[in-house]
């Protein structure tokens, strides 16, 4: 530890698979002997207690379902973004933020990456707030192909026109639902307004990837953004399950798909049946949005709501996934190949990541049984894919144990003296 104990407020919104991470890092504080509270919904109550961190309840719910599935157009997606996950929930978020700061009077701020509110409200009253950003860069940066698209970085003036076309028009999309209401918060708070909404997230004092730099592309961020590597907790509900690996000497495969509901039972239960062809022993992992009984089982998959991914990664082979950052940035680090079947958000874009690096391969969620049959004995056929998750993976553990993290958080200037709270 740096030597001063300093106190830091998490502002936390319920993304799913970004919570472990971002809980993470309020633990690894907390086990630093640091004060840490975590304004968030209700649902973060208990993991942030197991965290060791004070919770403080939000007084209106901030992270509202957003059934971005049953969304078709990319207007409508960021729309409904817009509303439900970044400024419709600010005003609640800020007013929550301004109450902690004034009440806590932390020596920085640490946010979600669309918790805006909390942002404005630190700005507000002048204290630094750290962004996290639980996956790769996914704000504009130059030469990083644009969020979402699932887009390997573009090659020659070709590539660059493609890229900044795509991230321009994709800052216009949000800006034409987000920027007047942030601003609207920002001005009712005392703060000027911003060019764009990604200009609020530059206001950050530190942009903290949470990933590799070895598995995100190479790209130009600004001088504030730091990669300090991945968390690769398992999330509260899974990290205590007891788990022992089915019997037999066939190659263990874990599905491991989405923990939020993204309509996915259909592609669980083909990746199930595509299993059930093969000569392997299956673990399908439903989590919390889905009820283990929804999937028909054959008999070599044994399917459960949950499961320590990190204890059945020490004897899988391969691991079949939606595409989620945590399950595969976890995966690499394990040295295990992967079969993505990404479904939308960050998931392309982890897909291409790992092609591109030749540790497995991406289908269409869509895919046939027998199609996923293929490209699971695929990648179990061929070494090559093993020995380059195994290659990429060593990269990603060694960061995800470095103090990177750590040096950034506990490097900010300490406001209040050793007598506060």
């Amino acid at each position: 530890m740096s030597g001063a104990v300093r106190t830091y407020l998490f502002v936390l919104t319920d993304a799913g698979g970004t919570v472990p991470p971002e809980i993470g890092v309020a633990r690894r504080l907390a086990e630093r002997g640091h004060r840490v509270t975590v304004l968030a919904d209700d649902p973060l109550e208990a993991p942030a207690v197991a965290a060791g961190a004070r919770f403080r309840p939000t007084t209106g719910r901030v992270t509202a379902p957003f059934d971005d599935w049953a969304i078709r157009t990319p207007p409508g997606i960021a729309r409904g973004m817009a509303d439900q996950m970044i400024v419709g929930p600010a005003p609640v978020q800020a007013a929550d933020t301004i109450a902690a700061i004034d009440e806590l009077e932390p020596d920085l701020v640490v946010v979600s990456s669309f918790a805006v509110g909390a942002m404005i409200a630190a700005e507000s009253r002048g204290v630094p707030f750290d962004l996290l950003i639980p996956n790769t860069y996914a704000l504009p940066a130059k030469g990083m192909p644009p969020f979402g698209v699932g887009l390997a970085p573009g090659r020659g003036a070709m590539g660059a026109l493609r890229d900044r076309a795509f991230g321009a028009a994709g800052r216009r999309l949000f800006d034409r639902f987000a920027l007047a209401p942030l601003n609207a918060v920002r001005t009712d708070h005392g703060v000027e307004p911003v060019a764009t909404m990604w200009n609020q997230m530059q206001h950050a004092r530190r942009q903290l990837v949470l990933t590799s730099a070895a598995f995100d592309f190479p790209a130009e961020p600004p001088a504030n953004a730091r990669y300090v590597g991945p968390i690769l907790d398992d999330p509260s509900w899974a990290a205590d399950v007891p788990w022992t690996p089915p019997s037999g000497d066939e190659p263990l495969v874990l599905v491991a798909m989405s923990s939020t509901f993204q309509n996915h039972v259909d592609c669980l239960q083909r990746i199930t049946d595509a299993l059930g062809s093969l000569p392997v022993r299956g673990v399908v992992t439903t989590g919390p949005a889905v009820e283990p009984s929804a999937i028909r089982a054959p008999a070599n998959v044994t399917v459960v709501a949950s499961a320590p991914h990190r204890e059945v990664m020490r004897h899988a082979s391969l691991v079949v996934t939606h595409g989620g950052h945590g399950t595969v940035i976890k995966t690499l680090a394990a040295g295990l190949p992967l079969v993505i079947l990404h479904h939308g958000r960050d998931q392309a874009d982890n897909a291409v990541r790992v092609t591109e690096r030749g540790a497995g391969v991406a289908i269409s969620r869509r895919s046939s049984s027998p199609k996923i049959a293929r490209a699971v004995a695929r990648v179990l056929g061929d070494e090559g894919y093993r020995q380059a998750a195994a290659r990429l993976g060593e990269q990603v553990a060694q960061d995800a144990a470095g103090t990177a993290l750590l040096d950034e958080l506990e490097g900010v200037p300490l406001i209040r003296d050793e007598t506060h709270g």
